[in-house]
């Protein structure tokens, strides 16, 4: 899913883990309580999306687009952010 236009997508409660989303439009999505454990999320696009409750444990967002609100409100333990 290298790329994937997921703008405005309802992915709550989806599972993602291990997902490769590297480079993903995510803008507006809904991946409240998604469970994107251990995903590869480098270079997505996350303005807007809702990660409320969403598991970003072991997963990769070096260089993704996100605000620190959108983080703080999710699960992260583990996450690599640069």
């Amino acid at each position: 899913m290298t790329g994937a236009d997921l703008r405005g997508a309802d992915l709550r409660g989806a599972d993602l883990r291990g997902a490769n989303l590297t480079c993903a439009n995510l803008r507006g999505a809904n991946l409240r309580g998604a469970n994107l454990l251990g995903a590869y999320l480098m270079m997505s696009d996350f303005t807007g999306a809702n990660l409320t409750g969403a598991n970003l444990t072991s997963s990769d967002l070096r260089c993704a687009k996100y605000t620190q609100e959108q983080i703080d409100s999710a699960i992260t333990d583990e996450v690599t952010i640069f």
